[in-house]
């Protein structure tokens, strides 16, 4: 049986040679360069319950081989930012001197900084990540990349005009069964993708609550208008600041935080960008507890190139917090079979039999059962903390940093899949089918 720590080191080759292309590094380009033996100091933005959980433990499985260090944090809230210095130097993680800075002018400010991790609230990773590659450092954030469409337009001009890496938090972008899928796909084997149905599901009336922290936090101990950034002025509220990811417009909920992993394999794997249309349905039907954003969601895709419309496959996306049956799934037909990337398995399963061809003057197209070569177990739970996929992405921005390549995740993925959850999160709050017009680059509601 493989370990955890086998399937990273036995991954990160296969990992480091998938970056797509690289970019020109001079001198003049860069606030500071770094050489082949010179520390990369990270700053954290948001100590978070992701960053603690996963993003700070795949970090130090690289960092003592490849020389980095944690050097600091920004968080709003003074105790985040106790938490952060006991959690990091506890773990021997960080550098002789912690700073915790109150808010990301206090850390960016700083020239002992040269990258940061932004796990932050969702609404505010595209801001917080146009700022950093401003100030000249290096980029890892998490996902949903933006929430709002003029936010990506923001942060992908931000991240255009500069030369900083960047690195979007869609782990299964660095995972090996992910690119076996992608190359199999890609070889012609596998034939035109024909429909793909992505499930998520839990049964967690807790999930994204933090009751005990809402009692506890107090307006004075934070920034709350910091917070809002460019979102309306609202009087405090503890539960948007801790239980954001349950009240648009601080995060779109299911859209933003899953099916922005899983509608990223879709662009990916078909070499498109945008969804041509979408319609979305759902609402609060089981935890009534306060909460705006939908606790079961449903939305139907069709994508294909812009210029034929006679040509394209539809993404059939939901996901419930009321029952879990189903848990995580990823499935990819084509008119001879399908790829299960729960199993990683491809199979003929569903594809045309002789029988039925026959009498049409066609042929059977039947796949061959085969497993995904590299493809090792990964989890893909509603509890994505400490997975190896995190680990592999970690480390290939750990790696783009020091050779100047591009990542497994650059920006424009993450604008890609943006795209795709704002368009689902409008279709779903006006009820009308919402498409996406290439030639302008805007969502249009008819």
């Amino acid at each position: 049986m493989t370990t955890r720590r086998d399937f990273i080191k036995n991954a990160a080759l296969a990992s480091a040679g998938v970056a797509i292309g690289t970019s020109a590094f001079s001198a003049s380009s860069y606030r500071r360069i770094l050489g082949a033996n010179d520390r990369v100091r990270v700053g954290i933005i948001g100590f978070s319950d992701r960053f603690r959980s996963s993003l700070a433990p795949s970090f130090a499985e690289h960092s003592k081989e490849l020389n980095f260090e944690f050097m600091g944090v920004s968080d709003l809230w003074n105790r985040r930012r106790d938490e952060a210095e006991k959690f990091i130097t506890d773990k021997g993680w960080a550098a002789s001197q912690f700073v915790k800075a109150r808010n990301n002018e206090e850390l960016l400010g700083r020239k002992d900084v040269d990258a940061v991790i932004i796990s932050t609230a969702d609404f505010q990773h595209a801001l917080h990540c146009a700022e950093a590659v401003k100030s000249g450092r290096d980029v890892y954030v998490e996902k949903p990349f933006a929430e709002s469409l003029e936010d990506a337009r923001a942060v992908m001009k931000a991240v255009d005009a500069s030369k900083q890496i960047v690195q979007v938090g869609s782990q299964r972008r660095s995972a090996p069964n992910y690119h076996a899928a992608y190359d199999y796909i890609k070889s012609g084997k596998f034939g035109d993708i024909t429909t793909v149905e992505m499930t998520w599901n839990v049964n967690q009336p807790g999930r994204w609550r933090r009751k005990e922290l809402v009692e506890q936090i107090r307006e004075q101990d934070t920034d709350w208008t910091r917070f809002l950034m460019n979102r309306p002025k609202v009087a405090w509220n503890p539960r948007f600041y801790l239980e954001y990811r349950l009240f648009y417009p601080y995060s779109s909920g299911i859209p933003g935080q899953w099916m922005a992993h899983q509608i990223d394999t879709v662009h990916w794997f078909s070499g498109l960008d945008a969804p041509r249309n979408v319609v979305a349905n759902g609402g609060v039907y089981t935890w009534k507890d306060g909460r705006t954003n939908a606790d079961t969601f449903s939305a139907t895709f069709e994508y294909g190139p812009a210029d034929d419309k006679t040509k394209g496959f539809q993404v059939i996306y939901s996901s419930r917090f009321n029952n879990e049956a189903g848990g995580v799934k990823e499935y990819y037909f084509s008119n001879g079979g399908m790829i299960n990337l729960d199993t990683n398995q491809i199979t003929p399963e569903g594809g045309l039999k002789e029988k039925d061809a026959k009498g049409m003057g066609l042929k059977a197209n039947l796949l061959t059962a085969s497993t995904l070569k590299a493809s090792g177990k990964i989890e893909t739970d509603a509890n994505t903390g400490g997975d190896p996929m995190t680990s592999l992405h970690m480390r290939n921005w750990m790696e783009c940093i020091r050779s100047r390549k591009e990542t497994n995740a650059p920006a424009r993925v993450g604008f890609n899949h943006s795209v795709a959850n704002i368009m689902a999160t409008q279709a779903l709050h006006t009820g009308k089918r919402v498409s996406w017009d290439p030639k302008k680059k805007d969502i249009v509601l008819s």
